[in-house]
Protein backbone atom coordinates (compact mmCIF):
# COMPACT_ATOMS: atom_id res chain seq x y z
CA UNK A 1 0.00 0.00 0.00
CA UNK A 2 1.13 3.57 -1.26
CA UNK A 3 1.92 6.35 1.34
CA UNK A 4 1.09 9.95 0.47
CA UNK A 5 3.73 12.83 0.81
CA UNK A 6 4.47 14.49 3.78
CA UNK A 7 2.69 17.37 2.66
CA UNK A 8 -0.44 15.59 2.40
CA UNK A 9 -2.47 15.15 5.28
CA UNK A 10 -5.30 12.97 6.35
CA UNK A 11 -8.53 14.99 8.13
CA UNK A 12 -11.00 12.63 10.04
CA UNK A 13 -14.36 14.49 10.95
CA UNK A 14 -16.80 13.52 14.04
CA UNK A 15 -16.48 9.92 13.66
CA UNK A 16 -18.20 9.70 17.07
CA UNK A 17 -21.11 7.18 18.19
CA UNK A 18 -23.41 9.78 18.26
CA UNK A 19 -23.41 9.92 14.54
CA UNK A 20 -23.64 6.21 14.23
CA UNK A 21 -26.37 4.04 14.00
CA UNK A 22 -28.25 4.10 17.59
CA UNK A 23 -26.94 7.54 17.95
CA UNK A 24 -28.61 10.81 19.02
CA UNK A 25 -27.99 12.20 15.25
CA UNK A 26 -27.12 9.01 13.03
CA UNK A 27 -26.04 8.49 9.41
CA UNK A 28 -27.45 6.16 7.87
CA UNK A 29 -24.56 3.55 7.84
CA UNK A 30 -21.95 5.19 9.46
CA UNK A 31 -20.59 2.68 10.74
CA UNK A 32 -19.61 1.00 7.47
CA UNK A 33 -16.64 3.89 7.18
CA UNK A 34 -15.05 2.95 10.96
CA UNK A 35 -13.42 0.10 9.50
CA UNK A 36 -11.73 1.75 6.16
CA UNK A 37 -10.25 4.55 7.98
CA UNK A 38 -9.41 2.80 11.04
CA UNK A 39 -6.85 1.19 8.27
CA UNK A 40 -5.97 4.13 7.18
CA UNK A 41 -4.49 5.20 9.76
CA UNK A 42 -3.06 1.40 10.81
CA UNK A 43 -1.16 1.71 7.86
CA UNK A 44 0.45 4.81 8.62
CA UNK A 45 -0.15 6.30 4.10
CA UNK A 46 -0.63 9.59 5.80
CA UNK A 47 2.20 11.36 7.47
CA UNK A 48 0.24 13.96 9.70
CA UNK A 49 -3.80 12.87 10.58
CA UNK A 50 -5.70 15.08 12.29
CA UNK A 51 -9.16 14.00 13.85
CA UNK A 52 -12.04 16.72 14.85
CA UNK A 53 -13.97 15.89 18.43
CA UNK A 54 -17.68 17.51 18.11
CA UNK A 55 -17.61 18.55 21.63
CA UNK A 56 -20.78 20.41 23.01
CA UNK A 57 -22.09 22.12 26.38
CA UNK A 58 -25.46 20.99 27.38
CA UNK A 59 -26.98 24.01 26.13
CA UNK A 60 -25.80 24.71 23.02
CA UNK A 61 -27.28 27.02 20.69
CA UNK A 62 -27.96 24.37 17.69
CA UNK A 63 -29.58 21.85 20.02
CA UNK A 64 -33.51 21.83 19.40
CA UNK A 65 -34.23 21.45 23.16
CA UNK A 66 -33.54 24.86 23.56
CA UNK A 67 -36.13 26.42 22.00
CA UNK A 68 -39.42 25.43 23.94
CA UNK A 69 -42.38 24.45 20.87
CA UNK A 70 -39.03 23.93 18.35
CA UNK A 71 -38.32 20.55 16.90
CA UNK A 72 -35.42 19.01 15.87
CA UNK A 73 -34.19 19.32 11.99
CA UNK A 74 -36.47 22.68 11.87
CA UNK A 75 -34.89 26.04 10.19
CA UNK A 76 -34.43 29.01 12.62
CA UNK A 77 -32.42 32.26 11.92
CA UNK A 78 -28.96 32.67 14.20
CA UNK A 79 -27.34 35.16 14.24
CA UNK A 80 -28.52 36.20 10.84
CA UNK A 81 -28.42 33.15 8.91
CA UNK A 82 -29.95 29.84 8.51
CA UNK A 83 -29.69 27.62 11.13
CA UNK A 84 -30.85 23.71 11.28
CA UNK A 85 -31.85 22.52 14.49
CA UNK A 86 -30.45 19.28 15.95
CA UNK A 87 -31.13 16.43 18.67
CA UNK A 88 -29.10 16.86 21.80
CA UNK A 89 -25.64 15.14 20.50
CA UNK A 90 -22.06 14.84 21.09
CA UNK A 91 -22.24 15.97 24.56
CA UNK A 92 -18.93 17.13 26.11
CA UNK A 93 -18.03 14.05 28.40
CA UNK A 94 -20.67 11.81 27.38
CA UNK A 95 -20.10 8.23 25.60
CA UNK A 96 -21.97 9.86 22.58
CA UNK A 97 -19.34 12.44 22.04
CA UNK A 98 -16.33 10.43 22.36
CA UNK A 99 -14.19 8.93 19.48
CA UNK A 100 -15.04 5.99 17.57
CA UNK A 101 -13.57 3.08 19.92
CA UNK A 102 -13.15 1.33 16.39
CA UNK A 103 -9.74 3.24 15.38
CA UNK A 104 -6.51 3.81 17.62
CA UNK A 105 -6.54 7.38 17.88
CA UNK A 106 -3.21 7.19 19.25
CA UNK A 107 -2.48 7.33 15.33
CA UNK A 108 -3.69 11.20 14.96
CA UNK A 109 -0.88 14.05 15.41
CA UNK A 110 -4.12 16.71 16.32
CA UNK A 111 -7.68 16.09 17.87
CA UNK A 112 -9.26 19.41 17.60
CA UNK A 113 -12.70 20.11 19.23
CA UNK A 114 -15.27 22.05 18.28
CA UNK A 115 -18.42 23.44 18.70
CA UNK A 116 -17.32 24.00 22.32
CA UNK A 117 -18.97 27.45 22.61
CA UNK A 118 -23.06 27.80 23.78
CA UNK A 119 -23.74 30.37 21.20
CA UNK A 120 -22.18 29.32 17.71
CA UNK A 121 -22.19 26.10 15.92
CA UNK A 122 -19.31 24.64 14.13
CA UNK A 123 -19.47 22.11 11.88
CA UNK A 124 -16.24 22.74 9.86
CA UNK A 125 -12.96 21.82 11.35
CA UNK A 126 -11.15 25.39 9.93
CA UNK A 127 -13.62 27.77 11.37
CA UNK A 128 -16.90 28.25 13.27
CA UNK A 129 -20.62 28.85 12.24
CA UNK A 130 -21.40 32.43 11.50
CA UNK A 131 -21.00 33.98 15.67
CA UNK A 132 -23.33 36.91 16.62
CA UNK A 133 -20.93 39.70 14.58
CA UNK A 134 -21.11 37.87 11.41
CA UNK A 135 -17.87 36.59 11.54
CA UNK A 136 -16.82 33.30 11.09
CA UNK A 137 -14.12 32.59 13.92
CA UNK A 138 -11.09 30.07 12.64
CA UNK A 139 -10.17 27.30 14.41
CA UNK A 140 -6.54 27.56 13.92
CA UNK A 141 -5.97 24.18 11.73
CA UNK A 142 -4.97 26.14 8.79
CA UNK A 143 -2.33 27.64 10.10
CA UNK A 144 -0.82 24.52 12.20
CA UNK A 145 -1.27 22.49 9.21
CA UNK A 146 0.89 25.36 7.01
CA UNK A 147 3.42 25.23 9.99
CA UNK A 148 4.14 21.05 9.30
CA UNK A 149 4.24 22.03 5.71
CA UNK A 150 0.85 20.58 5.14
CA UNK A 151 -0.23 21.22 0.96
CA UNK A 152 -2.98 18.92 0.72
CA UNK A 153 -5.93 17.49 2.53
CA UNK A 154 -8.37 14.12 2.35
CA UNK A 155 -11.55 14.91 4.01
CA UNK A 156 -13.21 12.08 5.31
CA UNK A 157 -15.87 11.19 8.58
CA UNK A 158 -18.82 12.57 9.54
CA UNK A 159 -21.34 13.91 7.96
CA UNK A 160 -20.98 14.32 4.37
CA UNK A 161 -23.49 16.93 3.95
CA UNK A 162 -22.68 18.97 7.07
CA UNK A 163 -19.31 19.27 8.92
CA UNK A 164 -17.19 16.88 6.03
CA UNK A 165 -18.48 19.34 3.26
CA UNK A 166 -17.93 22.57 5.46
CA UNK A 167 -14.55 21.47 6.33
CA UNK A 168 -13.53 20.67 2.44
CA UNK A 169 -14.94 24.22 1.50
CA UNK A 170 -12.68 25.85 4.60
CA UNK A 171 -9.43 23.88 3.51
CA UNK A 172 -9.74 24.92 0.17
CA UNK A 173 -10.70 28.71 0.67
CA UNK A 174 -7.88 28.41 3.10
CA UNK A 175 -5.17 27.55 -0.28
CA UNK A 176 -4.89 23.77 0.56
CA UNK A 177 -5.48 20.82 -2.39
CA UNK A 178 -8.47 19.05 -1.05
CA UNK A 179 -9.67 15.71 -1.84
CA UNK A 180 -12.91 14.51 -0.52
CA UNK A 181 -13.31 10.93 0.07
CA UNK A 182 -16.93 10.58 -0.86
CA UNK A 183 -16.76 6.66 0.19
CA UNK A 184 -15.38 7.43 3.42
CA UNK A 185 -18.30 9.80 4.27
CA UNK A 186 -22.16 9.10 4.96
CA UNK A 187 -24.64 11.76 5.22
CA UNK A 188 -27.53 13.01 7.34
CA UNK A 189 -29.56 13.40 4.50
CA UNK A 190 -29.15 11.11 1.43
CA UNK A 191 -30.81 13.58 -0.45
CA UNK A 192 -28.61 16.50 0.19
CA UNK A 193 -25.85 13.96 -2.04
CA UNK A 194 -26.48 15.86 -5.28
CA UNK A 195 -25.96 19.26 -3.77
CA UNK A 196 -23.10 18.11 -2.05
CA UNK A 197 -21.26 17.02 -5.32
CA UNK A 198 -22.35 20.38 -6.91
CA UNK A 199 -20.92 22.58 -3.90
CA UNK A 200 -17.47 20.35 -3.83
CA UNK A 201 -16.93 21.21 -8.21
CA UNK A 202 -18.08 24.64 -7.40
CA UNK A 203 -15.12 25.09 -4.55
CA UNK A 204 -12.58 23.06 -7.22
CA UNK A 205 -12.65 20.05 -4.82
CA UNK A 206 -11.39 17.02 -6.08
CA UNK A 207 -14.14 14.11 -4.99
CA UNK A 208 -12.43 10.24 -4.97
Amino acid sequence: MSHFPADTALLVIDLQPDFMPGGALPCAEGEAIVAPIAALLQARRYATVVATQDWHPPTHVSFASQYPGRAAFEQISLHGHPQTLWPDHCVQGTPGAALHPGVDWSRADLILRKGTRAAVDSYSAFRENHGPGGERPATGLAGWLRERGVAEVHVCGLARDYCVLWSAQDAAAAGLRVRFLWDLTRPVDAGNDTATRTALARAGIRID
